[in-house]
């Protein structure tokens, strides 16, 4: 019977990058999975990455990432992340510039959380967007939504794992 150990590094975006920095430096783990994304955090991306279209992601990652770049390698941890925020491509972009030609590392990205800009044609579509507690109608607060994500299923992470991903990541995934 073969041992798979998972740890969970992070709790919020801004928390401390040492402990996911311990754990993978330790080589005592098969994963790691790290949290960022907080409602708020969701909005606060958004907003980033409007005024900064190369931003609206967990930069914090980034730094953890260029800190432990060498043992992921060498103690191959794989590592799971909702860093993306609503910019995981960009995100990955940054990731990939920490290794060289030689460092060979494969990140999966996870998209389609993000449909802040699908708005309007979700509507068009037949969506209502009411308050499920009030039944209060979407057109009254459109006008001041600045994010809107839904939740992506885990199966995309193991899909990802699956196709030889050393990092995923995403946005809103459960």
């Amino acid at each position: 019977m073969k041992t798979v150990k998972i740890a969970n590094g992070q709790g919020f975006w801004g928390d401390s990058i040492e402990a996911p920095k311990k754990l993978i430096k330790s080589g005592e783990i098969n994963y790691l999975t790290l949290d960022y994304l907080a409602e708020v955090t969701m909005s606060i991306m958004q907003k980033q990455k409007l005024k900064d279209p190369k931003s609206g992601y967990a930069k914090d990652f980034v730094e953890l990432i260029k800190k432990a770049k060498k043992y992921i390698i060498k103690n191959k941890v794989k590592i799971i992340a909702n860093a993306g925020g609503v910019n995981p491509i960009e995100c990955s972009k940054e990731i990939l510039k920490l290794f060289s030609n030689k460092e060979k590392i494969k990140i999966g990205i996870i998209e389609g959380d993000d449909i802040f800009t699908n708005i309007s044609s979700l509507i068009k579509d037949g969506a209502d967007f009411k308050n499920m507690d009030t039944g209060q109608k979407f057109d009254i607060i459109k006008d001041q939504v600045y994010s809107a994500n839904v939740y992506i299923d885990s199966y995309t992470i193991s899909k990802a794992i699956d196709m030889g991903a050393d990092i995923v990541l995403a946005g809103r995934v459960t």
